[in-house]
């Protein structure tokens, strides 16, 4: 509903436009030296036709200004955040500051004749004042004294929330994205652009299972970049030409950025931890929100289907986690209370073993 309202208001901009350029128009000498009675019907045709041919417009080219719109902030959003908040509050002022000469020498400028020149010094005026302002506070920010609240506040933001950045069987797998949806990622999340690439590789393959996964992946990730309720994602254009890998890639960038990597693959998880480089790795995670029981303890089960031995019946917990019933065979379709005996961790998760309560 929102992107409907968003594209509604730019129409009715792009309309208002219309009615301004109408008036400029009407208010023109040329306009002035027309027949009298022509002037006194072309504003009632002049103001609905540029209303509505603007406002149409307008409604045209809403969705392609919104996506440029989410590309830029996702990218500024990106930029800033991995800036260190007081280099952010300098970098303000100097730029106000800037601004405040620029605004001050534009009145001279101004009177510079003609116009047009005055007028393009005096936007080049406020593009130098304003850069210079931002730069040189920024770069002798150890020269000036924050106080020490804020340093503290800012180094506290910044433990807490270190850039994600995603690999790509992470965006593959998807169960990512379903914890970001809950709002409980700190922190920016980043798709380097050359992940993307070679997502679209995949998704090109001429292996049809690979490239349905590829395909998955970039689905996966439209639908989270379209839904507006949560924080955007940042989609950064780096890449490191001198690397051919896109594991070793990814390790430099994260490396560089001080940011966590999220995947779930073994090899990179592994390289990444030699590298000292934090990993987030979404298995362990769904690992660790696995229902968690011990040996002797009654549990409620519904079992689904035949084991591989004779007595053996299988069911499941809600999280999928297997739990394999002695006894269990006769009671394929019914629920029963079990008594766990072990549990067993294995490489594809947890396996637990249970006994069909009062079952001898």
């Amino acid at each position: 509903m929102s992107r409907k309202i968003t594209r509604f208001i730019i129409a009715v901009v792009f309309a208002v436009i219309g009615a301004f350029i109408a008036e400029a128009v009407l208010g023109s000498k040329a306009v002035a030296s027309i027949d009298e009675k022509v002037l006194l019907w072309l504003p009632y045709v002049m103001y609905p036709a540029l209303i509505l041919l603007f406002g149409f417009i307008g409604f045209l080219l809403a969705p392609a200004l919104i996506k440029s719109y989410k590309k830029i902030s996702s990218k500024l959003v990106g930029r800033f955040s991995e800036v260190p908040l007081p280099k952010i509050f300098v970098g303000a002022i100097g730029l106000i500051i800037g601004f405040v000469i620029a605004f001050l020498l534009s009145t001279l400028v101004l009177k510079i004749e003609p116009k047009v020149i005055g007028v393009i010094l005096c936007i080049l005026l406020y593009l130098v004042l304003g850069s210079i302002g931002w730069l040189i506070p920024t770069r002798r920010i150890r020269e000036i004294s924050l106080p020490r609240w804020f340093k503290s506040a800012e180094k506290q933001g910044t433990a807490s929330a270190v850039s994600k950045v995603l690999d790509t069987s992470a965006i593959i797998d998807g169960r990512f994205f379903d914890v970001f949806k809950t709002g409980i990622i700190e922190g920016s999340v980043i798709i380097p652009q050359f992940v993307l690439d070679e997502l679209r590789l995949i998704a090109d393959s001429s292996d049809p299972i690979k490239r349905a996964r590829g395909r998955r992946g970039l689905d996966l990730l439209n639908r989270i970049v379209d839904d507006e309720s949560g924080d955007p994602i940042v989609i950064d254009d780096l890449d490191y030409s001198d690397l051919t890998d896109v594991d070793a890639k990814l390790m430099r960038y994260a490396h560089e950025k001080s940011a966590c990597i999220i995947t779930n693959d073994y090899n990179l998880n592994k390289a990444a931890s030699v590298n000292r480089i934090s990993v987030f790795n979404i298995n362990d995670l769904a690992n660790a929100l696995r229902i968690n029981v011990t040996a002797g303890e009654d549990i409620v089960i519904t079992i689904i289907k035949e084991g591989k031995e004779a007595t053996q019946g299988v069911a499941y917990f809600e999280d999928g986690t297997m739990i394999v019933v002695e006894g269990g065979r006769n009671y394929v379709g019914q629920t029963v209370t079990a008594t766990v005996t072990s549990v067993l961790q294995t490489s594809a998760g947890k396996m637990i073993f249970a006994k069909v309560k009062n079952e001898s």
